[in-house]
């Protein structure tokens, strides 16, 4: 319903007098008409690059200081920073829409250990590895290891009906797995915190406490994936390295402590987040192929 002429279009306050440009009860302008490009470029900017250059500074501390961010808001220190969940939100969507742009992928390949699903056929053979499970064609006989036997059974029955259909399927699953990261991530991340939680329980922090933590490194994570589809080689793994140690350092700055039990706690942290990874992507991979 629009307000009539002379009361402010917000909160109805009536305007006396000659028509004041803003709302003296509410503050907003008297007179409003569509947006234009320019204003909403404007409030985009006003929000995300602005704000007293919340944005800037936040990225600064991200960037520079692993661990600091989350030591600033933890005592209280938030009002000049992008809140956790929207700071990693905001980059892993910027992250996530350059990836799809490039026709890349986070870790560069499916060959890594942590996302492994390759197909190779040829003389009527097919192997198809999804982490530690294995499944296809040996010389025209099926064989299926390491994987539920309604997964053995379904794999079967689409390799014996339809070979071709079933390799174009599987040319597609990075392009899924690629399409599903944010949502991945976005699952894999509490699990992260679920592991700092049984890590340092001496430390007695909340759980959601840890979860902040986990949001600032994998923010901090997303950065360097985009900076990951640069066309070399040597960028992946130099990434990888720097995901690596920015996450050690991040962990000795906000939960202190001796290097040799950092170094310990970091290690399990490691394995049981690559394990969660690995089967969150197997799952992935197999709904992919199943679907």
């Amino acid at each position: 319903m629009s307000a009539p002429p002379d009361v402010c279009p917000n909160c109805f306050e009536p305007l006396r007098g000659a028509r004041p440009r803003f709302c003296s009860a509410c503050g907003q302008e008297t007179t409003v008409n569509p947006p234009s490009l320019t204003e909403f470029a404007q409030q985009f900017g006003g929000a995300y690059f602005a704000t007293e250059g919340a944005l800037w500074r936040t990225l600064k501390l991200l960037l520079t200081k692993p661990g600091e961010l989350t030591k600033q808001y933890l005592a209280g220190r938030r009002k000049h920073f992008v809140l956790p969940l929207r700071l990693y939100l905001s980059i892993s969507v910027v992250t996530l829409l350059l990836i799809r742009l490039t026709g890349g992928s986070v870790v560069g390949n499916l060959d890594n250990p942590e996302l492994q699903a390759k197909l190779s056929s040829h003389r009527g053979t097919i192997q198809l590895a999804l982490g530690p499970a294995q499944a296809g064609l040996k010389d025209g006989i099926f064989y299926c290891e390491r994987l539920p036997e309604w997964v053995c059974h379904r794999l079967s029955a689409r390799i014996d009906v339809d070979v071709p259909v079933f390799i174009q399927r599987m040319h597609l699953v990075q392009d899924r797995i690629v399409g599903n990261m944010g949502g991945a991530m976005f699952v894999l991340m509490p699990i992260f915190a679920l592991g700092l939680w049984l890590l340092y329980r001496n430390r007695r922090l909340g759980y959601t406490e840890h979860l902040v933590f986990a949001l600032h490194v994998h923010a901090f994570w997303f950065v360097v994936f985009a900076l990951m589809q640069l066309p070399s080689e040597t960028v992946g793994v130099v990434g990888l390295l720097v995901i690596l140690g920015y996450t050690v350092l991040a962990m000795r700055r906000v939960y202190g402590g001796r290097w040799l039990p950092l170094l310990t706690r970091a290690c399990a942290l490691a394995v049981f987040y690559t394990t969660a990874g690995v089967i969150t992507v197997t799952l992935g991979a197999l709904v992919a192929l199943l679907a």
